[in-house]
């Protein structure tokens, strides 16, 4: 007997999509739209020419309040909480004893007893059970509040321009990873420069039931006109934005099987703050050396390399391609994948098992793609 479909969750904002001609797709539990009528080349190149906005309402919220809210949440992470100041966010990770990757997280400082974690949809059940169960005598107070909000993701070179009709908070004066909290379209609202786009832009946070009120007011403010006005963006663009910019996907490049270190996030792994779950293996990796690496490629024959094809150095099977697509503004087919350390030098030749089929490639650094500073 077949098993029950599970039943997606659904953003305040599916009814607008489907409207606007979405294609909606499962992600994450999530009924979510992977692109819209424009296409996902249109969508990515608007994004990093003009404006791209977002539903990223799916994302999970866990709140943690308390006199110890700090030090709780900087013995789980892998980043120093305890340097954020008020109105400040900073990348994080919750890391494995073993130094892997349970997620990779925003935290947000409102106060020294008030943090906000957002972290990834698919991972937010599980993220609440890790965190929950290492909860002792702190004084603290949780909360799942993922239902509590809404998350509208502006990104591009004229997202200020756009939501800055719409706010009177001085958005230029936001710094990158910080935030202010005010109102939007006299919506209550918190409104962070951060983005995962590889552009300038902000996250806008706010009640569910103010979703599409905000979404569409956004639209407006940003009808420039057919080719150069904000466009709204799907998944697929999201991930190819991210792509370009060299970005880890939780369940690509990291995971419980990949270290911090593995995955060039030595920047966020502040092993000198003393301890945090998984510090004494990163520690003991750092001094020995990490035994693979991930690393970025340009396919240089004629193929597109795909998640899960195999890696080939010289004939030999070394690696699997964790992230892999066409690049729609750079026009390259490029890729991610781990291998070897010694074989992880820039500008080696590689091979891409596509299909059956040997497809040249080369290292090349990373990110693939970095805005022109303004």
């Amino acid at each position: 007997m077949t098993a029950p479909a599970l039943k997606l969750k659904s953003t305040a904002l599916n009814s607008i999509h489907r409207k606007l001609g979405g294609r909606m797709v499962e992600f994450g539990g999530w009924d979510m739209p992977v692109q819209y009528p424009a296409g996902t080349v249109e969508e990515h190149v608007r994004t990093r020419t003009h404006a791209g906005l977002f539903d990223v309402s799916h994302m999970g919220e866990i709140d943690v309040r308390g006199l110890d809210a700090v030090a709780f949440v900087n013995g789980l992470v892998s980043n120093d909480a305890s340097k954020l100041v008020d109105g400040q966010a900073q990348y994080s990770a919750l890391t494995t004893p073993e130094g892997t990757v349970i997620d990779d997280l925003l935290v947000y400082r409102f106060a020294e007893d008030h943090l906000l974690l957002v972290v990834n949809a698919g991972t937010t059940d599980k993220d609440w059970d890790w965190i929950s169960s290492h909860r002792e005598n702190e004084d603290i107070e949780l909360r799942n509040v993922s239902a509590d909000y809404c998350q509208i993701a502006f990104q591009g070179p004229d997202a200020l321009g756009i939501l800055q009709k719409l706010t009177r908070l001085p958005l230029s004066e936001i710094k990158y990873y910080h935030f202010r909290e005010g109102e939007v379209d006299g919506v209550p609202a918190i409104v962070s420069r951060t983005g995962y786009t590889g552009e300038d832009g902000f996250e806008v946070y706010a009640s569910p039931d103010k979703a599409e009120r905000l979404w569409n007011k956004s639209l407006d403010a940003g009808n420039f006109g057919a080719d150069d006005g904000v466009l709204a963006c799907g998944l697929a663009a999201r991930n190819t934005l991210r792509l370009e910019a060299g970005m880890c996907l939780y369940g690509h490049e990291i995971d419980e099987t990949t270290t911090l270190l593995e995955a060039n996030l030595g920047w966020i792994t502040k092993l000198n703050k003393g301890y945090f779950i998984g510090r004494d293996r990163l520690l003991k990796q750092k001094e020995e050396g990490i035994g693979r690496k991930l690393l970025g490629f340009e396919v240089t024959d004629r193929g597109i390399a795909r998640d899960g094809q195999d890696v080939l150095i010289d004939g030999q099977r070394v690696g699997q391609v964790t992230s892999g697509s066409p690049a729609p503004f750079l026009k390259k087919n490029i890729g991610m994948a781990y291998v070897p350390v010694e074989f992880a030098n820039e500008g080696r030749a590689i091979e891409i098992d596509v299909r059956g089929r040997r497809v040249g490639a080369q290292i090349v650094p990373l990110p693939f793609y970095k805005r022109p500073k303004q």
